[in-house]
């Protein structure tokens, strides 16, 4: 069960969605499938980020990763989904960019 409203977690979503895409598909590469073309992120709660991505045969899978800790602020949503951006960077070896 989330914390947050129906409103923050649609606002959070249309964000990553519309702002992050490239961050979603690296998180989705991290943490579930290095070749995935694609992906979303669906829901959140406060203890896990959900993404749907599409694999090279352009099936759709699900991956849920949780967060370092359970959260109940919405900057705090910010923070773990940074902090999911920097772990990824790191187990890609990719460089992140300044100023997450």
């Amino acid at each position: 069960m989330t914390t947050f409203s129906a409103e923050i977690v649609s606002a959070v979503l249309a964000h990553m969605n519309s702002d992050h895409n490239d961050d979603n598909l690296l998180i989705v590469r991290a943490f579930a499938e290095s070749s995935a073309i694609s992906a979303a992120m669906v829901t959140l709660d406060d203890t896990e980020g959900t993404w749907q991505y599409s694999d090279v045969d352009g099936i759709e899978h699900h991956v849920t990763v949780p967060w370092s800790t359970t959260i109940t602020e919405r900057a705090e949503i910010r923070h773990e989904i940074v902090r999911l951006y920097e772990r990824a960077c790191e187990k890609l070896g990719t460089e992140p960019r300044p100023n997450n």
